[in-house]
């Protein structure tokens, strides 16, 4: 049985405009920091998209093939997008924060120990670094003065992709965690068939060590299985997890057993009417 937790009554919601609704619910909804939470993670990887694919067009990546002045034509033909969005993404960083601590609260909310929940904010406090700082730091210098030497340019491309291909421990250990939490908890935070899509996930960010050897192929860090297979995974991953936060806050009773079912919750309205 989930023993919620008591809380303050708040004031009647009101029933005026968009706007005073919205306020009501910033001063007064009991999941506000949820919610905004998983606002922050919708925004940022909409934007994390956008930055990568369209305005530094870093994703899907180049060839690690390349010769020396192709690499150095590649960062003159992409000057103004590296500077401008990696910009961006510097101001962006920090909206890290509480996406984390939203996905370490999913595992906080099991009823498995809170090692998971403490191990799993520790790894991923670290985890913009290796998943978009180093490369954006990289690519930022390469781009910042045309007349650098080129032999610098493509050390600062090679550092780069490899650092945000190659560098996916955090992640395949995170995701691990998550993932034996999942299977563990007996408060039905997430479907058990989610801790098999994170196992998957996890062994994407194994196949891309390879990465760190090849420079064609299907290993290389633009190769079918080390990019391609690794996104089309990892883009299904994100989304079903956005979308199971979602109802894990939908369902969230502030209680220390299972989630109430929200079909359950939704048959005293239906038998109201």
């Amino acid at each position: 049985m989930s023993t919620a937790t008591t809380l303050p009554d708040a004031p009647e919601f009101p029933g005026g405009s968009r706007l005073q609704r919205f306020a009501w619910n910033v001063r007064h909804h009991p999941k506000r920091e949820l919610w905004f939470a998983w606002y922050v993670m919708v925004v940022f990887y909409n934007l994390y998209g956008v930055l990568f694919f369209l305005v530094t067009r870093v994703q899907p990546p180049p060839s690690p093939d390349w010769d020396t002045p192709l690499v150095v034509q590649w960062f003159d033909e992409h000057h103004l997008g590296l500077l401008t969005g990696f910009g961006v993404v510097f101001l962006i960083s920090g909206m890290c924060a509480p996406m984390n601590a939203l996905l370490a609260y999913s595992m906080w909310r099991m009823s498995v120990s809170r090692v998971f929940a403490y191990s799993y904010l520790i790894m991923y406090s670290l985890a913009a670094l290796p998943g978009m700082l180093v490369m954006a730091i990289a690519m930022t210098v390469g781009a910042l003065r045309a007349d650098r030497d080129p032999e610098l340019i493509v050390w600062m491309y090679d550092f780069a992709f490899l650092s945000f291909s190659g560098t996916m421990g955090v992640f395949l250990v995170g995701s691990v965690v998550w993932l034996v939490a999942i299977l563990l908890d007996k408060n039905n935070v997430f479907p058990k068939w989610f801790a098999y899509l994170g196992l998957c996930n996890a062994l994407t960010e194994v196949v891309v060590a390879p990465a760190w050897i090849f420079q064609r192929g299907a290993f290389a860090w633009n190769g079918a299985i080390a990019w391609w297979i690794n996104m089309v995974v990892f883009i299904l991953y994100t989304a079903a997890f956005i979308v199971l936060l979602r109802r894990m806050i939908e369902r969230e009773d502030f209680g220390t057993g299972p989630l109430p079912d929200p079909a359950a919750k939704a048959e005293p309205v239906k038998a109201a009417r």
